[in-house]
């Protein structure tokens, strides 16, 4: 399905202004819908095509039932299926009148609104709902269809949308939320129900209607501002616990702020869950912490336990378990600084290249270098990837240059990690420049206990497989899965 910028730009060759003004009703009649108790349409004038409209929006309210089921986007009418919105742009003029709406086999009240930028006639509104026969409409349903028709005039005139606007939340009021009209003083003329509920859990009990918000103590009420400057403003107002959301928009009329809608919304529920989600991000951050204090403090008894022993293997594996644990606790360390469980596996490559380094000694030192993005993936991802990486650049450094030119420094020592991402796979090659596998070696096969380790972790918590080949030094292939989503867990089959 086109945009409604495509829709404007390929097919009604709309300038670019007019477009961003169209783009500027669409993204606020929302309130319109709703207070009409109406779908609306918006049509443009196909071009150079006589008396031919294309639908370029269309919404429906949450007061009321839709009109049309059907999404109607993208279609074109002549004069003869609607002659009023013909009228209505040949008139530049409201038309009323009614049509046939062939999906429901029943008639419909319609307004043709022209709208208007820049002095000319540049779409049509219009607001169709079903007949409503043998009901008499209540005080609540005419203020609001009341204020419609000022807004509508508003569109007509070219001062709906505005010009600027703040954008709008997803926590933003509607209509249902609760509504006030003001005069052009600010002082309440109606006030919905549940605008009174809202008022109320602000400390406000006394008579609304004849005064304004800032007498009834309201006093970073944002519809001075509002009625100044001529444009939407908004403010969130709390009182202990209770937290509303207030919009106030301007009613214009000539130039002049002749009135306001102001909507209203209660938002406390939502303020609480907010401050429930912060204080389990900042207990998420904090457990994160102390594991990895926990898992650094296992490291420093390890490296302290290895440095009484004499060299031997005992040594060498607490020095080897020293640096797997270290390994692990770089995770928890990002995953205490951010709020979320992804972690960023480029802020991991740094450490892990660092502790590889450490283990060449100053005769033959290694360099270990990285290209291309892991981005971002879940801890239970990147716990096992960083433990894998360890082992293996562990592994290149004190098994690959073990040849007399890089012993006495007459060839350099490097190992080159490389990321690729493919979709929901990240294809990793660790390659270095030494002097390769011995033959008939196969990963499959051997009884190396790093080599075991990071075999387990692709396999079984990586869902993914590993390779190793000789080219021009050894090549350690992997892809892993890094959507949590599509992992298989063999362990656990």
């Amino acid at each position: 399905m086109a945009t409604l910028s495509e829709l404007l730009r390929d097919r009604a060759h709309v300038p670019e202004a007019v477009v961003d003004h169209l783009q500027r009703l669409v993204g606020s009649w929302g309130i319109l819908s709703d207070l009409s108790f109406s779908d609306l349409l918006l049509f443009v004038p196909l071009a150079d095509e006589g008396c031919r409209f294309l639908v370029v929006g269309q919404v429906r309210p949450t007061t009321s039932q839709t009109l049309h089921l059907e999404d109607l986007l993208g279609q074109e009418v002549g004069e003869d299926d609607r002659p009023l919105l013909s009228r209505a742009w040949g008139l530049g003029s409201v038309v009323e009148g009614e049509m046939a709406v062939a999906s429901r086999g029943e008639r419909a009240r319609v307004v043709c609104i022209p709208v208007r930028y820049d002095g000319e006639v540049v779409a049509v509104m219009t607001r169709e709902a079903p007949l409503v026969v043998g009901r008499r409409p209540g005080e609540l349903e005419r203020v609001y269809v009341s204020v419609f028709d000022r807004m509508a005039r508003m569109v007509t005139a070219g001062s709906f949308p505005f010009p600027v606007d703040e954008p709008l939340s997803s926590e933003a009021p509607r209509v249902g939320d609760g509504v006030m009209t003001l005069d052009a003083a600010g002082r309440v003329e109606f006030a919905s129900p549940n605008a009174v509920n809202a008022m109320h859990r602000l400390g406000v009990y006394r008579g609304i209607l004849g005064a304004s918000l800032e007498e009834l103590g309201l006093e970073r009420s944002p519809v001075p501002v509002a009625l100044k400057e001529k444009v939407p403003h908004s403010e969130e107002l709390e009182l202990g616990d209770v937290a509303v959301f207030i919009r106030c928009i301007p009613l214009v009329d000539q130039a002049r702020a002749v009135g306001a809608l102001v909507l209203v919304r209660d938002v406390t529920d939502i303020r609480r869950l907010d401050r429930l989600l912060l204080g389990k991000d900042v207990a998420i951050r904090e457990v994160h912490h102390r594991v990895k204090n926990n898992l650094q403090t296992i490291s420093s008894l390890l490296r302290l336990q290895a440095r009484r022993l004499p060299r031997g293997d005992a040594r060498h594996a607490l020095e080897e378990a020293e640096r797997r644990v270290r390994s692990i606790a770089v995770v928890h360390e990002i995953l205490s600084r951010d709020t979320t469980d992804e972690v960023d596996f480029n802020e991991i490559l740094p450490s892990l290249a660092r502790m590889a380094e450490d283990l060449s000694t100053t005769s033959s030192p290694v360099r270990v270098s990285w290209s291309g993005e892991p981005g971002e993936m879940g801890a239970q991802v990147a716990t096992p990837l960083a433990v894998a990486l360890n082992e293996l650049l562990q592994n290149a450094v004190e098994h690959a240059f073990l040849g007399p030119d890089y012993l006495e420094g007459r060839r350099r020592a490097e190992v080159h990690v490389s990321f690729e991402r493919r979709g929901d796979e990240l294809h990793v090659e660790v390659r270095d420049n030494g002097t390769g596998l011995p033959p008939g070696f196969s990963v499959d096969e051997t009884t190396s206990l790093g080599l075991s380790i990071v075999r387990g972790l692709v396999n079984s918590q990586l869902g993914g497989s590993i390779k190793m080949r000789v080219d021009g030094g050894t090549v350690v292939d992997m892809v892993v899965t890094v959507s949590e989503s599509d992992r298989v867990d063999l362990a656990h089959i």
